[in-house]
């Protein structure tokens, strides 16, 4: 198996990003410039097609992959394991850049955008409030809790209190399933009841409640439950 460097100089990553551009380049071998080199027998494009095709060959799913589980890899210590997870997290940061600073939400697809970068990657259970004002438009969002892979639990006063502090007309609540499961347990749903009354008893109003599993999600809204 031939290194990088004994490529062709046209077939080399560097070199075809260089000459044709970033968008001509594969997954793999955007990742193995990142990483520099691979190991004996194998290219550094080689080891990065063999970590994605462990994770189905996507990048939302390889997003989600630890430091020390990229680590297990031959070839891969430390330093690159943390070039990779903070490659992904660029890809989000990037998405939420390209929201709108002030973005209204006229529906439960355009709350899914705004919190997609947020809580698609995620291994364990997050819950986040999102603020809207009279207009709907978004004047911001906190996490209320982070949990383990079973759940996260939700302090409805405190949510309240970020709402009214926030001036909030309206507010979404949104949490993820790691199971990759989007139907709502009771759990679930016991607590969209709490935060609409709580919400409703203070004058504000709760417009969705959405959870996302992976690249899918469930919206009570969209199913008439609010």
């Amino acid at each position: 198996m031939k290194t990088i460097k004994e490529w062709a100089p046209e077939d080399r990553p560097r070199e075809r990003l260089l000459a044709n551009g970033a968008d001509t380049l594969s997954k793999a071998e955007l990742l193995a410039i990142l990483i520099g080199s691979g190991v004996p027998g194998k290219s550094a494009v080689d080891v990065m097609r063999s970590i994605l095709s462990d994770y189905g060959d996507s990048l939302m799913l390889l997003a989600r992959a630890s430091v020390q589980e990229l680590m297990r890899y031959e070839g891969i210590g430390e330093a690159r394991a943390v070039t990779i997870v903070a490659a992904c997290q660029l890809a989000n940061q990037r998405l939420r850049e390209d929201l709108p600073r002030r973005m209204r939400i006229g529906s439960s697809a355009d709350a899914v955008e705004y919190f997609r970068p947020l809580m698609q990657d995620l291994s364990v259970e997050e819950c986040h409030l999102m603020l809207l004002d009279q207009g709907m438009a978004v004047k911001g969002s906190v996490l209320l809790s982070r949990g383990g892979i079973a759940g996260a639990s939700v302090d409805v006063r405190c949510l309240l209190r970020h709402a009214i502090l926030g001036q909030a007309v309206s507010v979404v609540l949104c949490h993820n399933h790691p199971s990759g499961r989007t139907s709502p347990s009771a759990e679930d749903n016991r607590l969209t009841r709490k935060v609409a009354e709580a919400c409703q008893a203070v004058g504000i109003r709760l417009t969705d409640h959405i959870i996302f599993a992976g690249n899918d999600y469930y919206s009570y809204q969209e199913h008439g439950e609010l």
